[in-house]
């Protein structure tokens, strides 16, 4: 397509969690399928400058891109539907929208004027999502929360605006609702969905697409009830259909004629859809040949959108390998010397994500633990890779008090701590922290390169096949060179080294069918039709467990 950049607004009503994040990445995914050349950003409600100082339990996970943002999860949503690789510009919240527009006012940009919500920091929201606009025809833009909220309200009146800015025929309103079933009426409810646009429609915004929500596929007649209270035409009204499979989204929207209605309304002529490619994904999630059954042993294990990235890239694993993922998720709190093993009976892998603080630790040490001496496949995720180092220290190294400064500030042997001064490989400048250093500050985020042991029987080298790769970082703390010498005497293998050679990206213990622990997030780069070369090669190794486990 050439010519002006076009612009779908998704919104969303009735209730949270109903999935505009899977919905704007399910559009996206079908727009590329045509041809088109998509962008995505998320608009984020919240007065927070970014998600990275909040709770897992009430935000889920925290994205992070490869220019180091800190991003709200659906940006992973994002770039595992659509080839995209997104940066800081594509996720703004409240918190960073008014720190803008307040450093301009103390600059002295506004020239001593009243500034306002209307028209500063609706200007400055439009003029954020303008920046993504070029060199793409569609910019897909995902307002956070539900109609109703009053902290919505300074982004709707923007894309409201939006479309007089841009042009009618360059705007698109998405408006995703909730149509449930009430089992003892028998029957779908369509008041939800008219009372939600009509609160849309209060502040100036006619949706011109409704996706409902709903367990089943909307009959005619309820299509045809809901455009004529919402102001809509019939096959503008599309059934969201609950799935088995994320990775089925544009499938059902393709099916509902979603794209064709889409594209109509922009006025955009594509050629046909090409979605072969995510009806074998489908396929393949749904009939798999073999299973296998993964231990996640973390703190955040109550929900699971605090490992959304980690879940798709075991699922993704289990893809390349013509295998169901079945995910375990243990409480790291709960699991004791008496109980561990127990509690990890019946898995053919276990794995100890990222995280921050004390909680749980010494209860994920036990799972690493019992992984090694068991010989059953392990994989550490930054913490993971951090607690992997330390119990190896305790228990095979004889550093009995090993231990991470985080955990213990006066530790007398700090096998990881709070590097005081490194090179950053991205920005190509010496940094310093300490513990007096903001959160954010003080952390490694973002893409940097490391440099694989080229030895074959290094799993690392092995999965990937070269011997330099980048991955994306969201930690603080790091191994402390001063134990390399004692640790790669005593059997754990350093492969995978910054480019200087100063911070260890990789360990891995050799006398051992896959045990690998890594200080980065590989879980961010893993895609559904790419799954990530460790994530691929510890699911085969899990299967191979199970496989042998079954012939004993």
């Amino acid at each position: 397509m050439a010519g002006k950049t076009k612009f779908i607004f998704v919104t969303g009503g009735v209730l949270s969690s109903l999935g505009k994040g899977l919905a704007s990445a399910s559009i996206g995914a079908l727009m590329e399928s045509r041809g088109l050349k998509v962008s995505l950003v998320k608009l984020d409600p919240y007065i927070n400058v970014d998600p990275g100082t909040m709770n897992p339990f009430q935000h889920g996970e925290v994205y992070v891109t490869d220019d180091g943002t800190e991003t709200d999860l659906d940006l992973g949503h994002y770039e595992r539907f659509v080839d995209v690789r997104l940066t800081a510009d594509h996720n703004f919240t409240t918190g960073k929208i008014y720190h803008s527009v307040i450093s301009k006012e103390r600059q002295g940009v506004y020239l001593g004027g009243t500034v306002q919500v209307i028209p500063h920091i609706t200007d400055e929201i439009k003029s954020c999502i303008k920046m993504t606009a070029d060199g793409v025809d569609i910019v897909i833009v995902e307002i956070g929360g539900t109609i109703g909220d009053i902290e919505s309200l300074p982004f709707l009146e923007a894309i409201r605006q939006f479309r007089f800015d841009v042009g009618r025929e360059n705007v698109l309103y998405i408006h995703l609702t909730f149509v449930p079933y009430i089992v003892t009426a028998g029957e779908l409810k369509t008041k939800p969905t008219q009372h939600s646009v009509k609160e849309l429609r209060s502040i100036g915004i006619q949706p011109d697409i409704i996706l409902c929500r709903t367990d089943r596929f909307l009959s005619p007649e309820i299509k045809a009830k809901i455009a004529l209270f919402c102001n809509v035409s019939q096959d503008a009204v599309i059934t969201a259909k609950d799935v088995d499979c994320i990775y089925e989204v544009p499938l059902v929207f393709q099916q509902e004629g979603l794209d064709d209605k889409i594209l109509e309304l922009l006025n955009i002529w594509t050629g046909a859809p090409h979605l072969d490619s995510w009806a074998e994904l489908v396929a393949k999630f749904k009939n798999p040949t073999h299973s296998v059954r993964i231990a996640i042993v973390g703190k955040y294990t109550d929900l699971t959108e605090s490992y959304k990235s980690l879940n798709e890239a075991l699922h993704h694993g289990g893809v390349g390998n013509d295998a169901r993922v079945e995910l375990m998720f243990i409480d790291s709190s709960t699991l004791d010397e008496d109980n561990c093993a127990s509690i990890l009976a019946g898995a053919h892998g276990i794995l100890v994500p990222g995280g921050f603080g004390s909680r749980g630790v010494e209860g994920k040490m036990l799972a690493i633990r019992h992984a090694r001496e068991n010989k059953i496949p392990f994989f550490g995720i930054c913490l993971g890779m951090q607690l992997a180092v330390i119990e190896f220290a305790r228990n095979v190294a004889g550093i009995k008090n090993a231990n991470s400064s985080e955990f213990d500030p006066d530790t007398k042997s700090p096998l990881i701590f709070l590097m005081s001064e490194w090179f950053d490989d991205r920005t190509q400048t010496i940094q310093k922290r300490d513990c007096t250093s903001a959160k954010g500050a003080s952390m490694r985020l973002g893409a940097y390169a490391c440099r694989l042991d080229d030895c074959t029987d290094s799993y690392a080298y092995q999965a990937y096949g070269t011997d330099e790769i980048s991955e994306r970082h969201r930690h603080r703390f790091e191994f402390n060179n001063e134990y390399r010498k004692i640790l790669e005497e005593k059997g754990l293998r350093l492969t995978g080294l910054s480019p200087k050679g100063d911070l260890v990206e990789i360990v891995e213990i050799a006398d051992h069918p896959w045990f690998l622990g890594c200080q980065f997030h590989p879980e961010f780069k893993s895609r559904p039709m790419h799954p990530h070369p460790l994530f691929r090669d510890f699911i085969k190794a899990a299967l191979a467990y199970k496989n042998a486990q079954d012939n004993d």
